[in-house]
């Protein structure tokens, strides 16, 4: 097999993974063959350590880290595979901008790459994290610059990059100005003083108070 093939092969193994995982239809009992750990070049922190730290099981943990060092022997993921992996679930659409602000979300040290500590921690809280613990993953996500604040540009770009990776999977189809029409809803909603920008106070208080907003909030889950 090539090693383009075997690339793609295993870049989707890693998909079906984690979609297994994320809808729920992940089935620990039929995959008992597989958990036993392979020796790669980065090793991750103990898997106890890693089962503290997160809400996932230590069987879980073991079936994310085979389909992750299946993926990236080395033990970290680039955001060129990332955009791959995302690019095998949303082919109806562009998915490339969606995976550059989510992958910046997961890589939490700003180092280019994305461990597996980075990674099960961030799924950690879109998945299993409270209400609090998710808001706060999903400004840091809006917060392009992660300079502190959500400016309507920013929100903007992200509801633009949801839309163009969801493509002609929409209905009734988009018109190109409903992004921007979204936006302008909610950054007026959140943006209590009216100074321009929205802080993770005024953030998390409006979505916690709005239902219409916490049920858009479920996208990142949907998308994830």
């Amino acid at each position: 097999m090539s090693c383009r093939k075997r690339c793609k092969r295993e870049i989707f193994k890693f998909a079906q993974y984690l979609f297994r995982l994320i809808t729920g239809t992940l089935n620990t009992d039929s995959v008992e063959d597989e958990l036993e750990l392979s020796a790669v070049r980065h090793r991750p922190e103990g898997l106890e350590q890693l089962e503290a730290q997160t809400r996932f099981s230590r069987k879980e943990l073991q079936i994310l880290y085979r389909g992750f060092k299946n993926e990236c022997p080395s033990g970290v993921v680039n955001e060129e595979t990332f955009k791959d992996i995302y690019a095998q679930f949303f082919p109806q659409g562009d998915a490339s901008t969606y995976a550059h602000f989510l992958f910046n979300a997961f890589d939490n040290d700003h180092n280019g790459s994305v461990s597996f500590e980075d990674f099960v921690m961030g799924l950690s809280i879109l998945l299993r994290g409270t209400v609090q613990e998710k808001l706060i993953w999903a400004f840091n996500l809006y917060d392009i610059n992660k300079d502190g604040y959500i400016t309507k540009e920013e929100m903007l770009d992200i509801m633009k990059a949801i839309y163009d990776m969801m493509g002609k999977c929409t209905y009734p189809v988009l018109k190109e100005e409903t992004p921007r029409q979204h936006v302008e809803v909610f950054f007026q909603k959140m943006d209590k003083n009216k100074d321009g920008v929205v802080t993770i106070d005024e953030f998390i208080d409006c979505c916690q108070n709005d239902e219409n907003i916490m049920r858009s909030m479920h996208l990142f889950e949907n998308v994830l």
